[in-house]
């Protein structure tokens, strides 16, 4: 009986992300807050809560974001990869500091503790690799000029976790500077080794998974980026960047058969991906914490748009650019949600987790959309900047 019931289950899942694609392409928006919105109606609360299909949808959402990731990772190498790290510094710590500060700031007016500051804070601080991944694929913005200066920022922002992920276990579990510390260097050095990999050895990754056959090909660079990405995790370190690192390792005509074979197991798992955030909220713990969510959706807004116009700027981005940068930054997503799960299961504070996902919600659903009206928006400013200037 279960295994005829996950099979309806997924079977029906799968039909109505395929229902609600064509219908985001007959009125020309973005899948993704419809995708959202199926995972609130499938989930705890909803009108149609799943009951066996929930662990494989789990397993099938991080798959999701790590080929989100690893795709976007073959359309630049490694050199480009470090050269736009280095020019994104100034621009990354800018963002971690805009975005952060009203997490931290809410959770100390609300008087929850400084764990709990530290926790929203990273809520509020990073962007939705997975989410922006999507919007910058589904709108053609992989070629704009301002799309390594986003990738710079997200990978900027994943390495930020990967240190701050460690050091916020550590503050739950009540862990010492020592044992912290510890978990820290452990984190640095595996990103350090998939960096120089992905760097020095690029050419004997490529060799190790060419094939004259696109079956063992797909097989060997599906394996081989989540393995990678396993590792990773199990490391403290995010999946996302090994992915991503991954990616980068490979070029040239591999690079783009790897694509083209991967694209459709791709766009399968991101929409399980979307789904699977919304199984994760319960509808009925929103409505106590919306306004405070708004408020911080609204910093978030305006932080995101600020960073991506200062970093786009600093790149020599004219204006459409610049605000293309800042809307496709705005989602949030996959970590926000991990970061305010693991602070409520430590018993930090019953609201944040609530707060957290009202807020993640928002801006998962408020951004897709941003980042269509980013162009026509542009289109306006230049034309009042226009009949401003003197005939």
């Amino acid at each position: 009986m279960h295994h005829d019931t996950i099979l309806v289950e997924l079977g029906g899942v799968i039909l109505a992300l395929g229902l609600l694609g064509a219908l985001s392409l007959r009125f020309s928006i973005s899948p993704i807050p419809l995708y959202l919105i199926a995972g609130l109606a499938f989930g705890a609360g909803g009108v149609l809560p799943l009951t066996t299909s929930a662990e494989f949808i789990s397993a099938g959402a991080k798959i999701g974001v790590i080929l989100l990731l690893f795709t976007l990772g073959l359309e630049y190498t490694a050199p480009e990869l470090v050269g736009t790290l280095r020019s994104s510094a100034p621009a990354g710590l800018i963002d971690l500091v805009l975005n952060a500060a009203p997490g931290v700031a809410t959770a100390l007016i609300l008087d929850w503790g400084v764990v709990a500051a530290v926790a929203l804070g990273g809520v509020t601080y990073v962007t939705s690799s997975g989410i922006t991944a999507k919007v910058l694929g589904d709108l053609g913005w992989l070629g704009n000029r301002e799309t390594p200066v986003v990738l710079s920022l997200l990978v900027f922002e994943d390495l930020m976790m990967a240190l701050y992920l460690p050091i916020l276990t550590a503050l739950l579990a009540g862990v010492g500077w020592l044992g912290g510390s510890a978990t820290l260097a452990i984190a640095a050095a595996t990103i350090s080794f998939v960096l120089l990999i992905a760097l020095r050895y690029g050419r004997v990754v490529e060799r190790f998974v060419a094939s004259e056959s696109d079956e063992v090909l797909l097989l060997k660079v599906l394996g081989l980026t989540v393995l990678v990405a396993g590792a990773a995790e199990m490391l403290q370190v995010s999946a996302a960047v090994g992915a991503f690192l991954v990616g980068i390792a490979l070029s040239g005509p591999l690079a783009h058969t790897a694509r083209q074979l991967l694209t459709p197991l791709r766009d399968l798992f991101a929409a399980v991906f979307f789904v699977f955030f919304g199984l994760q909220t319960d509808p009925r713990a929103l409505p106590p914490v919306l306004g405070i969510a708004a408020l911080l959706a609204l910093c978030g807004v305006l932080s995101k748009l600020t960073t991506g116009w200062i970093a786009a700027r600093r790149a020599g981005v004219a204006l459409t650019g610049r605000i293309r940068a800042g809307a496709a930054l705005l989602p949030r997503g996959e970590f926000n949600i991990v970061i305010a799960g693991l602070a409520v299961a430590a018993g930090t504070n019953e609201k944040l987790g609530p707060l957290a996902a009202a807020y993640v919600l928002i801006l998962a659903i408020v951004g897709p959309i941003a980042a269509r009206a980013a162009e026509p928006i542009a289109r306006l400013v230049n034309r009042r900047r226009a009949a401003r200037q003197p005939a």
